[in-house]
Protein backbone atom coordinates (compact mmCIF):
# COMPACT_ATOMS: atom_id res chain seq x y z
CA UNK A 1 0.00 0.00 0.00
CA UNK A 2 0.74 3.62 -0.53
CA UNK A 3 1.65 4.99 3.01
CA UNK A 4 2.09 8.60 3.90
CA UNK A 5 5.36 10.25 4.52
CA UNK A 6 5.50 10.94 7.79
CA UNK A 7 3.68 7.11 8.29
CA UNK A 8 6.48 5.68 5.89
CA UNK A 9 8.97 7.51 8.54
CA UNK A 10 7.82 5.80 11.56
CA UNK A 11 7.56 2.19 10.03
CA UNK A 12 11.43 2.68 9.17
CA UNK A 13 12.50 3.36 12.55
CA UNK A 14 9.86 0.98 14.17
CA UNK A 15 11.61 -1.61 11.59
CA UNK A 16 15.18 -0.67 12.77
CA UNK A 17 14.61 -0.49 16.43
CA UNK A 18 12.57 -3.63 16.02
CA UNK A 19 15.75 -5.92 14.73
CA UNK A 20 17.55 -4.91 17.85
CA UNK A 21 14.66 -6.40 20.10
CA UNK A 22 14.39 -9.66 18.10
CA UNK A 23 18.19 -10.01 17.95
CA UNK A 24 18.31 -9.55 22.03
CA UNK A 25 15.09 -11.14 22.46
CA UNK A 26 17.37 -14.04 21.21
CA UNK A 27 19.79 -13.70 23.81
CA UNK A 28 17.46 -12.87 26.87
CA UNK A 29 19.38 -15.49 29.13
CA UNK A 30 22.20 -12.96 28.44
CA UNK A 31 20.71 -9.50 28.76
CA UNK A 32 21.53 -7.14 31.47
CA UNK A 33 18.68 -6.09 33.23
CA UNK A 34 18.63 -3.50 36.13
CA UNK A 35 15.43 -3.09 38.46
CA UNK A 36 13.51 0.39 38.20
CA UNK A 37 11.35 -0.20 41.27
CA UNK A 38 8.91 -3.40 42.51
CA UNK A 39 8.59 -5.61 39.36
CA UNK A 40 9.04 -2.59 36.75
CA UNK A 41 12.33 -4.05 34.78
CA UNK A 42 14.09 -2.26 32.51
CA UNK A 43 17.27 -3.71 29.97
CA UNK A 44 19.49 -2.69 28.08
CA UNK A 45 17.35 -3.57 24.90
CA UNK A 46 14.71 -0.71 26.04
CA UNK A 47 17.17 1.73 26.26
CA UNK A 48 19.22 1.14 22.72
CA UNK A 49 15.84 0.72 21.34
CA UNK A 50 14.71 4.17 22.48
CA UNK A 51 17.42 5.93 21.15
CA UNK A 52 17.37 4.02 18.01
CA UNK A 53 13.80 5.30 17.29
CA UNK A 54 15.06 9.08 19.07
CA UNK A 55 17.88 8.94 15.77
CA UNK A 56 15.70 7.91 13.27
CA UNK A 57 12.83 10.05 13.90
CA UNK A 58 15.29 12.68 14.93
CA UNK A 59 17.04 12.76 11.58
CA UNK A 60 13.52 12.15 9.30
CA UNK A 61 11.73 15.20 11.08
CA UNK A 62 14.58 17.83 12.98
CA UNK A 63 12.11 19.91 14.58
CA UNK A 64 9.58 17.97 16.22
CA UNK A 65 9.74 17.06 20.23
CA UNK A 66 10.28 13.70 21.07
CA UNK A 67 8.92 12.20 24.48
CA UNK A 68 10.06 8.24 25.22
CA UNK A 69 9.35 6.21 28.25
CA UNK A 70 12.95 5.83 28.77
CA UNK A 71 14.62 9.34 28.17
CA UNK A 72 11.25 11.89 29.07
CA UNK A 73 10.89 14.82 27.07
CA UNK A 74 12.82 16.12 24.45
CA UNK A 75 12.20 19.92 23.10
CA UNK A 76 11.68 20.26 19.59
CA UNK A 77 12.02 23.56 17.73
CA UNK A 78 8.52 22.93 16.19
CA UNK A 79 6.19 23.30 19.33
CA UNK A 80 3.34 21.68 17.53
CA UNK A 81 4.74 17.82 16.25
CA UNK A 82 5.50 15.70 19.14
CA UNK A 83 6.79 11.94 18.91
CA UNK A 84 5.42 9.77 21.60
CA UNK A 85 7.50 6.36 22.25
CA UNK A 86 7.11 3.39 24.12
CA UNK A 87 10.38 1.21 22.80
CA UNK A 88 9.66 -1.63 24.36
CA UNK A 89 5.79 -1.97 25.54
CA UNK A 90 5.45 -5.08 27.18
CA UNK A 91 9.28 -5.60 28.60
CA UNK A 92 8.03 -7.95 31.45
CA UNK A 93 7.19 -10.16 28.89
CA UNK A 94 10.11 -9.85 26.36
CA UNK A 95 12.39 -10.80 29.45
CA UNK A 96 10.76 -13.60 30.31
CA UNK A 97 10.69 -14.55 26.57
CA UNK A 98 7.17 -14.54 26.06
CA UNK A 99 6.15 -12.74 22.28
CA UNK A 100 3.87 -10.15 23.00
CA UNK A 101 5.62 -6.98 23.30
CA UNK A 102 5.42 -4.04 20.58
CA UNK A 103 6.80 -1.20 19.81
CA UNK A 104 4.83 1.95 19.90
CA UNK A 105 5.08 5.47 18.24
CA UNK A 106 2.22 7.72 18.26
CA UNK A 107 2.73 11.43 16.19
CA UNK A 108 0.73 14.44 18.45
CA UNK A 109 0.17 17.46 16.30
CA UNK A 110 -1.32 20.26 18.57
CA UNK A 111 -2.42 17.88 21.06
CA UNK A 112 -4.14 15.51 18.84
CA UNK A 113 -2.85 12.09 17.71
CA UNK A 114 -2.51 12.45 13.97
CA UNK A 115 -0.51 8.98 13.14
CA UNK A 116 0.23 6.07 15.11
CA UNK A 117 2.11 2.42 14.53
CA UNK A 118 2.98 -0.47 16.50
CA UNK A 119 4.80 -2.82 15.35
CA UNK A 120 5.81 -6.47 17.02
CA UNK A 121 9.15 -7.67 15.97
CA UNK A 122 8.23 -11.30 17.16
CA UNK A 123 5.76 -12.10 14.83
CA UNK A 124 6.02 -9.21 12.29
CA UNK A 125 2.96 -8.02 12.69
CA UNK A 126 2.93 -3.71 12.13
CA UNK A 127 -0.50 -2.06 12.61
CA UNK A 128 -0.60 1.66 10.99
CA UNK A 129 -3.21 4.55 11.62
CA UNK A 130 -3.58 7.65 10.01
CA UNK A 131 -6.47 9.96 11.00
CA UNK A 132 -9.01 9.92 8.81
CA UNK A 133 -7.45 7.17 7.02
CA UNK A 134 -8.28 3.67 8.44
CA UNK A 135 -6.20 1.63 10.56
CA UNK A 136 -4.46 -1.85 9.10
CA UNK A 137 -2.54 -4.74 9.91
CA UNK A 138 0.57 -5.88 7.48
CA UNK A 139 -2.17 -3.81 4.76
CA UNK A 140 -5.63 -5.48 5.85
CA UNK A 141 -7.96 -2.99 6.74
CA UNK A 142 -8.99 -3.43 10.10
CA UNK A 143 -12.93 -2.87 11.74
CA UNK A 144 -13.61 -3.75 15.72
CA UNK A 145 -15.82 -6.62 16.22
CA UNK A 146 -19.25 -6.27 15.96
CA UNK A 147 -20.64 -8.44 18.85
CA UNK A 148 -23.57 -6.53 20.66
CA UNK A 149 -23.68 -9.13 23.49
CA UNK A 150 -21.24 -8.88 26.47
CA UNK A 151 -21.81 -12.58 27.40
CA UNK A 152 -20.52 -13.19 23.39
CA UNK A 153 -17.20 -10.50 24.02
CA UNK A 154 -13.69 -11.25 25.05
CA UNK A 155 -12.38 -8.42 27.10
CA UNK A 156 -8.95 -7.59 28.19
CA UNK A 157 -7.88 -5.97 31.19
CA UNK A 158 -4.67 -4.93 32.64
CA UNK A 159 -3.77 -6.66 35.79
CA UNK A 160 -2.30 -4.19 38.68
CA UNK A 161 1.04 -6.29 40.29
CA UNK A 162 3.33 -5.86 43.36
CA UNK A 163 3.65 -2.08 44.09
CA UNK A 164 1.22 -0.70 41.44
CA UNK A 165 -2.38 0.18 41.04
CA UNK A 166 -5.20 -0.02 43.37
CA UNK A 167 -5.59 -3.74 43.50
CA UNK A 168 -8.66 -4.11 45.79
CA UNK A 169 -10.72 -2.03 42.84
CA UNK A 170 -9.24 -4.13 40.45
CA UNK A 171 -10.71 -7.20 41.80
CA UNK A 172 -14.66 -5.26 41.96
CA UNK A 173 -14.20 -4.29 38.48
CA UNK A 174 -13.02 -8.12 37.48
CA UNK A 175 -15.94 -9.88 39.43
CA UNK A 176 -18.54 -7.12 38.11
CA UNK A 177 -17.29 -7.62 34.39
CA UNK A 178 -16.09 -11.59 34.67
CA UNK A 179 -20.12 -12.78 35.66
CA UNK A 180 -21.08 -10.47 32.13
CA UNK A 181 -18.39 -11.84 29.48
CA UNK A 182 -17.39 -14.90 27.43
CA UNK A 183 -13.65 -14.36 28.98
CA UNK A 184 -10.98 -12.40 30.25
CA UNK A 185 -7.71 -11.79 29.12
CA UNK A 186 -4.89 -10.02 30.40
CA UNK A 187 -1.48 -10.38 27.52
CA UNK A 188 0.80 -7.64 29.56
CA UNK A 189 1.11 -4.63 26.62
CA UNK A 190 -1.33 -1.98 26.74
CA UNK A 191 -0.40 -1.09 22.93
CA UNK A 192 -1.15 -4.49 21.75
CA UNK A 193 -4.38 -5.19 23.14
CA UNK A 194 -5.17 -2.03 21.62
CA UNK A 195 -4.22 -3.22 18.04
CA UNK A 196 -6.33 -6.56 18.89
CA UNK A 197 -9.09 -4.58 19.65
CA UNK A 198 -8.82 -2.52 16.11
CA UNK A 199 -8.14 -5.56 14.74
CA UNK A 200 -11.69 -7.43 16.05
CA UNK A 201 -9.22 -10.10 18.29
CA UNK A 202 -10.91 -8.62 21.12
CA UNK A 203 -14.22 -7.52 21.77
CA UNK A 204 -13.08 -4.94 24.57
CA UNK A 205 -10.49 -3.95 27.29
CA UNK A 206 -10.10 -1.61 30.12
CA UNK A 207 -7.11 -0.38 32.17
CA UNK A 208 -5.67 2.13 34.49
CA UNK A 209 -2.75 4.05 35.40
CA UNK A 210 -1.33 3.93 32.13
CA UNK A 211 0.90 6.14 30.29
CA UNK A 212 1.11 9.01 26.91
CA UNK A 213 3.47 6.65 25.32
CA UNK A 214 1.86 3.25 25.77
CA UNK A 215 -1.44 4.57 24.47
CA UNK A 216 -1.33 7.37 22.22
CA UNK A 217 -0.60 4.87 18.60
CA UNK A 218 -3.24 2.51 19.92
CA UNK A 219 -6.18 5.06 20.92
CA UNK A 220 -5.80 6.25 17.52
CA UNK A 221 -5.84 2.56 16.05
CA UNK A 222 -9.06 2.37 17.58
CA UNK A 223 -11.22 4.89 16.61
CA UNK A 224 -9.58 4.35 12.82
CA UNK A 225 -11.43 0.60 13.42
CA UNK A 226 -14.72 2.59 14.28
CA UNK A 227 -14.32 1.66 17.80
CA UNK A 228 -15.13 4.04 20.89
CA UNK A 229 -12.14 4.99 23.28
CA UNK A 230 -12.47 6.99 26.37
CA UNK A 231 -11.72 7.63 30.13
CA UNK A 232 -12.93 5.22 32.50
CA UNK A 233 -14.84 7.60 34.63
CA UNK A 234 -15.62 10.54 32.50
CA UNK A 235 -16.01 10.81 28.37
CA UNK A 236 -12.46 12.65 29.09
CA UNK A 237 -9.56 12.00 27.35
CA UNK A 238 -8.02 8.90 27.92
CA UNK A 239 -4.57 9.89 27.11
CA UNK A 240 -4.23 12.49 29.79
CA UNK A 241 -5.63 10.43 32.56
CA UNK A 242 -4.01 7.26 31.59
CA UNK A 243 -7.20 5.00 32.32
CA UNK A 244 -8.75 3.81 29.27
CA UNK A 245 -12.03 1.94 27.94
CA UNK A 246 -12.35 0.54 24.65
CA UNK A 247 -14.62 -1.41 22.42
CA UNK A 248 -16.90 -0.88 19.85
CA UNK A 249 -20.03 1.68 20.53
CA UNK A 250 -22.04 -0.72 22.24
CA UNK A 251 -19.29 -2.88 23.86
CA UNK A 252 -17.61 0.49 25.18
CA UNK A 253 -21.02 1.53 26.98
CA UNK A 254 -21.78 -1.70 28.68
CA UNK A 255 -17.74 -1.58 29.87
CA UNK A 256 -18.10 2.52 31.32
CA UNK A 257 -21.43 1.26 33.10
CA UNK A 258 -20.24 -1.34 34.89
CA UNK A 259 -16.54 0.03 35.83
CA UNK A 260 -18.34 3.02 37.08
CA UNK A 261 -20.89 1.10 38.81
CA UNK A 262 -18.14 -1.31 40.43
CA UNK A 263 -15.37 1.79 41.43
Amino acid sequence: MLYSATINVMVKAARRAGRSLKRDLGEIEHLQVSLKGPANFVSLADKRAEEMLYQDLAKARPGYGFIGEEGGTREGSDKSHTWIVDPLDGTTNFLHGIPQFAISIGLSREGTIIAGVIYNPANDELYIAERGKGAFLNDQRLRVAGRRQLSECVVACGLPHIGRGDHEEFRREMTAIQDRVAGLRRFGAASLDLAFVAAGRLDGYWERNLQSWDIAAGMLMVREAGGTISDIKTPGDALVTGDVVCGNEYVHGELVKILRKAA
